[in-house]
């Protein structure tokens, strides 16, 4: 029962909300066009098809939502106060991503104090000064952003990879690091990164999408992606195709297989490894190093089989190391000679247990595991001689990067948590020992009042789903906190402890941050993926629920404080939310939104998702897909939650129309009277990927003010 103060309180703030939102302007209406498809005898009515072509009546009703999105929040008082919080929050934090070591030498992006947009940098050495390489801020045109690096062998030239704008189109460049001078070079469609240098640093290998010409079919876009050679001081013209579909006749290669090479100096042996979409287990390949100078004529021979359940591997000399989830639901690491035999002939390395592993790396001393258990992060090292011990961690919270170089012993590793910010450590494997890089200094934001509950919330079935809760110290269990609960749920991609300084903003609002650890993630292992796929997918949905109700039963929270939260394949989350429980959230923030589940599989991205969400082409797979697809299950005169769908113009992932139909198909259907925005992100891609600070904070400030605008706060409530 609800006291009789907070019963008035909630309708203070009820009506409070409604008489703010009764003088919003009204959004556009979308015209309503439907369009029936019939599926194994099901008949499926789609009023705004027509938003597919991404014609210009689309691009006019993008721009006119975002236009009465951005007067709406603008008319936000507390918004500019919050947004200037969240950008001081933001200068205060340097996070180091993708640290690399090369002969004393530390290569890393990193966004310091003031500027916009990730820089790579060197340091020589642990107490070395640092110098920018790259700096996206300074370049001409659109904003870009590097989407990755790869350095070379002896630590002299950086490949990188440029893209505009959120769209994920790189080109490769190169800068030589003693003179800080980016060279000619130029390989363009290098979407997929460099991955590796070849062992004299005279050429790199990159994985390239293919031109589509004038007229073709833009499904073709992520088809027939192949390894290419690029020779430094080269045309990228000259680029030759070295692993992948057509290059080898007598290697059959689907045209949905991504194949890249990996070489390195410490084998003479060249790996393929071919990858259909976004399935984890991949075909991997085997061939000498010296077969690569006439690729239509290597000799292949095939390792490591889909049915070997094998997501990751690495080589130390003739020997393979394989992370595989056959018979080994939480994986296990084996071990194969690549000289005389397969993954048929492997012994394990690491036994399956209780821990999840989640992935591997080869130093000149020994193979170096990184896993979870109960969510932690841990580290072991495995020698060569079969020694095993754990490494000690002087955090109790994730390992977000492990890197190793195949001539030096040891490990850096990045260690984060809910309340500690990320640093990179450095291995002494001699004194077993972890040292600060100093690469990145605390943050000065003080986390000390903040503290992180972890507890198994009973789902619907009786199974227990990780919770975690953070939030202030003295928080009070009476319901009145607003709270953000999130959930992504897809590929096996477990969402870790991780620290973000401007989540401090959230905090000082009396906000609650919340994660339920959904089933179709990877928090236990494939048998956690596999529990929330398919068939089972609605559970990943249900599983989200039950953690919201858990929360407001607990007294962290209610349903008029309720935010969900959750983006791309987590807005198969976020439609389930809203179609099965709306009363149980006040406001959803629904970021680049999978939506209509029925139609992704007319996209060039859909293609290769269809591995990890099946197909509308077979009975079970369109059973499976409309199950779970939102836009399909709006019931006109419910009172949905109010939502905020966002999207950005240049994703390549997720098209823009996937939140436009879900947005129109709300404004429609929804009888709650709560508003239902849709926020265009004109410089962005799919999320953050490729954005800069201004962006971050941007969005930040609008989804925080939306939430507590929806919350009844008096301070965000608009005044138009």
């Amino acid at each position: 029962m609800v006291p009789k103060v907070a019963a008035l309180a909630a309708a203070a703030v009820l009506a409070g909300t409604a008489l703010a939102q009764a003088a919003l302007p009204p959004p556009p209406v979308a015209k309503r066009i439907p369009v029936t498809d019939t599926y194994f005898g099901t008949a499926v009515v789609d009023p705004y098809r027509w938003m597919e072509s991404g014609g210009p009546d689309l691009q006019a009703f993008l721009k006119a939502q975002n236009d009465r999105t951005r007067t709406i929040l603008d008319a936000i008082p507390g918004r500019a106060a919050l947004a200037a919080r969240l950008l001081e929050l933001s200068e205060t934090s340097n996070v180091s991503a993708d640290v690399v070591a090369r002969h004393g030498a530390y290569f890393y992006q990193k966004l310091p104090p003031g500027a916009n947009s990730m820089k790579l940098y060197v340091r020589s050495g642990i107490g070395g000064a640092e110098r920018v390489l790259v700096d996206p801020d300074k370049l001409p045109g659109p904003r870009q952003a590097i989407a990755f690096f790869s350095v070379s062998n002896d630590g002299a030239r950086v490949a990188y990879g440029l893209a505009a704008g959120g769209s994920e189109n790189a080109v490769v460049r190169v800068v030589d690091v003693a003179s800080g001078k980016t060279l000619p070079d130029a390989s363009d469609l290098a979407d997929f990164g460099v991955t590796s240098w070849a062992d004299d640093d005279k050429a790199f290998y990159y994985m390239k999408r293919q031109a589509i010409p004038p007229g073709g079919s833009p499904m073709a876009k992520y088809q027939n992606v192949r390894t290419y050679r690029h020779v430094v001081g080269q045309p990228g013209s000259a680029d030759v195709a070295v692993f992948g579909a057509g290059v080898d006749p007598n290697l059959e290669v689907p045209p949905s297989a991504f194949a890249s090479v990996g070489v390195s100096p410490e084998s003479p042996y060249v790996g393929g490894v071919l990858v259909n979409g976004v399935d984890p287990f991949v075909s991997v390949y085997a061939a000498p190093k010296s077969a690569l100078a006439n690729p239509a004529t290597i000799q292949w021979k095939l390792v490591i089989r889909p049915a070997d359940k094998v997501t990751n591997a690495a080589i130390h000399g003739s020997t393979v190391y394989a992370m595989t989830a056959k018979d080994a639901p939480r994986y296990k690491i084996v071990k194969f000679d690549v000289a005389t035999g397969s993954i048929a002939r492997a012994t394990d390395v690491v036994p399956a247990g209780t821990r999840v592993i989640d992935g591997l790396a080869t130093a000149s001393d020994a193979l170096y595991v990184a896993s979870r258990e109960d969510g932690l992060g841990r580290i072991t090292r495995v020698g060569y001689d079969g020694s095993t011990r754990d490494v000690p961690l002087p955090v109790n919270g994730s390992v977000t990067g492990l890197a190793t170089e195949y001539d030096r012993p040891g490990f850096l590793a990045q260690l984060t948590s809910w309340t500690a910010s990320p640093l990179w450590y450095a291995y002494d494997a001699q004194a077993n020992a972890l040292v600060d890089t100093k690469l990145d200094p605390p943050s000065p934001v003080d986390f000390s009042n903040i503290v992180a509950d972890e507890v198994k919330v009973p789902a619907s079935d009786g199974t227990p789903v990780p919770l975690s809760i953070v939030h202030r110290r003295d928080l009070k269990l009476d319901g009145s906190n607003p709270t953000v609960l999130y959930a992504y749920g897809a590929y096996a991609i477990p969402i870790s402890p991780g620290f973000s300084a401007a989540r401090m903003a959230w905090f000082e609002q009396g906000g609650v941050y919340a994660v339920c650890h959904v089933r179709g993630g990877g928090e236990y292992g494939e048998e956690w993926h596999l529990a929330g796929k398919d068939a089972n997918k609605v559970k990943t949905i249900s599983d989200f629920v039950d953690c919201a109700r858990w929360l407001e039963a607990k007294g962290y929270t209610s349903p008029a404080k309720l935010g969900a939260r959750g983006g791309s394949a987590g807005g198969i989350t976020m439609g389930g939310a809203i179609t099965t429980a709306p009363s149980v959230f006040a406001a959803v923030l629904d970021e680049v939104p999978v939506s209509d589940q029925l139609r992704i599989e007319t996209t060039p991205n859909g293609l290769p998702n269809v591995p990890e969400f099946g197909s509308v082409k077979t009975e079970q797979g369109f059973k499976n897909l409309y199950a779970t697809s939102a836009f399909h299950h709006l019931v006109k005169g419910t009172k949905y939650p109010a939502v905020m769908l966002t999207t950005g113009i240049n994703d390549p992932r997720v098209d823009p129309w996937q939140a436009a139909k879900m947005t129109a198909a709300l404004q429609y259907d929804s009888a709650s009277g709560k508003p239902v925005l849709l926020r265009v992100d004109y410089e962005g891609g799919h999320g953050l990927i490729g954005s800069g600070r201004a962006q971050a904070v941007a969005l930040n400030a609008d989804e925080y003010a939306f939430l507590l605008w929806q919350f009844g706060d008096p301070q965000f409530q608009p005044k138009l």
